[in-house]
């Protein structure tokens, strides 16, 4: 039986070309349209991390009850689960296609639109309407110095135009955010950093927490900062899709490098610098607390660079969903699916922003999110070893019951195991303001979720799929 994919677009129009919409979709990129140089992966990855998110999870942890240090180790630490979205990213030249079709290897044709549905749609639906609602927080204080209405109205324009432009830079696609990229990475830096400054002026170096957290209570707010600062890394397993037109023989180490360099070093000075704000300024509403310190003429560039930032970053996942809808079946054109996402996004983000505080959506989302993404993130570097990167873009692509990736009834029991074990354990395993699991229970409120999901998806993952031969020993 042979599935119907979207139609490969013609190489005149599915070229990829800055300032046009690629038309492209999950078709395998072919050798001749291949370039690029791996170093172009940094300011991929940088733009959307240098962040006001940053500041945000940076001052959650202050806020939580860390000491200065802590909240520095702990950013640190979780930031090097970015290893993990570099090393997914070398699948994509390999395979000349998208993560989502190379995660049919991992789960199988059919099992893999189960798990992109989940992973695909609704997670990276959730991180459109976090960050959305990030900068529709900046904009509409932006809107009220302005002297504009304060009402549910305003707030909606705000939130529909910040995800509209979004939409845009997904449509024109990955050359257009190549180039557009490298601009708004050094744009970014430079408002962020003299935010940093005016930050680092009013620092209270020897901040310590009113009472200092001590023994099972300081181990289990460690453990929850951990899963909050992780989640973010973890989320990222679109990472072949920004790969894909590299050619096939550039260096795996340096994709890998790249990526992961790219979004660690914002990732960390950023956050360090939410930690430091929360030292002096009271970070609950961190966009008053911010522009306390700010000079006002600089207000509206800052507000601009939080804008932008979320644009970068929920650019790239719009870009990446609309792959996933096609790779589910849906036969859909890229460019439509792109705008589907964009809308489904949008209408979370209205109903988060108009109903939700923000600071309590973004700790609850990013606690709750490794449940899934940390899982899926250790089925894919698992796979990626065990198979030593040796993926066949035609074979993933092609959706029949003899092809190799079809399994049994298009199933690969190995990753679906591996994800459904793992996510259990971390849900056993997680804390959130709502929902402990019983082990976290059982261990004092520990919240070990993104270990104890990631090594367990792993650990089944690798047996099962010996254990079935599914996948050849190279």
């Amino acid at each position: 039986m042979n599935h119907a994919l979207p139609a490969p677009a013609s190489d005149a129009t599915a070229g990829d070309h800055v300032g046009r919409p690629e038309t492209r979709g999950i078709d395998q990129v072919p050798e001749a349209e291949r370039h690029g140089r791996p170093s172009e992966l940094f300011a991929i990855w940088a733009a959307p991390n240098v962040s006001y998110l940053s500041f945000v999870v940076g001052a959650a942890l202050i806020l939580m009850g860390l000491s200065l240090a802590q909240a520095i180790g702990i950013t640190l630490v979780a930031n090097l689960l970015w290893i993990t979205t570099g090393v997914v990213a070398v699948s994509g030249p390999a395979a000349g296609t998208s993560g989502s079709v190379v995660s049919r290897a991992m789960y199988g044709v059919l099992g893999n639109r189960v798990v992109l549905v989940l992973t695909g749609w609704l997670i990276a639906s959730a991180y459109l309407a976090l960050n959305w609602s990030a900068a529709s927080v900046a904009g509409i204080g932006l809107a009220k110095r302005l002297g504009l209405p304060d009402n549910a109205a305003v707030e909606a324009v705000i939130v529909c135009a910040i995800a509209g432009g979004t939409v845009l830079i997904a449509i024109f696609g990955h050359a257009t955010i190549v180039r557009l990229y490298a601009a708004l990475s050094a744009f970014l830096t430079l408002v962020f950093v003299v935010v940093t400054g005016y930050v680092l002026a009013n620092t209270d170096w020897s901040y310590a927490p009113a009472e200092p957290l001590r023994g099972t209570a300081l181990f289990a707010t460690l453990t929850a900062g951990f899963t909050i600062v992780a989640s973010t890394p973890l989320s990222y397993s679109n990472s072949p899709d920004l790969a894909r037109y590299l050619p096939r023989g550039t260096n795996p180490i340096a994709i890998a490098g790249w990526t992961a360099l790219g979004a660690y070093l914002p990732s960390v000075v950023f956050t360090s610098v939410g930690a430091l704000a929360a030292t002096t300024l009271d970070m609950s509403d961190p966009q008053r607390a911010l522009e306390s310190i700010l000079p006002g003429w600089f207000i509206p560039l800052f507000v601009i660079a939080v804008v932008t930032n979320t644009m970068a970053n929920n650019g790239m996942t719009a870009y990446s969903a609309g792959l996933a809808i096609q790779s589910v079946g849906v036969r859909l054109a890229r460019i439509p699916a792109v705008v589907i996402i964009g809308v489904l996004g949008t209408t979370m983000t209205l109903f988060a922003t108009l109903v939700f505080d923000f600071l309590t959506s973004v700790n609850t989302m990013l606690e709750l999110v490794v449940v899934v993404t940390g899982p899926a993130m250790a089925v894919a570097v698992t796979d990626l070893l065990l198979r030593r990167n040796r993926y066949d873009g035609s074979a993933l692509l092609a959706e029949r019951r003899d092809g190799p990736f079809w399994y049994r009834a298009g199933v690969h029991w190995a990753g679906i195991l591996a994800i459904t074990v793992g996510g259990l354990t971390a849900a056993m395993c997680v804390t959130t303001s709502f929902w402990t699991g019983p082990l976290a229970t059982a261990t004092g409120d520990l919240d070990l979720a993104v270990p104890g999901g990631m090594l367990t998806a792993a650990a089944v993952y690798w047996g099962v799929a010996r254990a079935l031969r599914s996948i050849p020993r190279p």
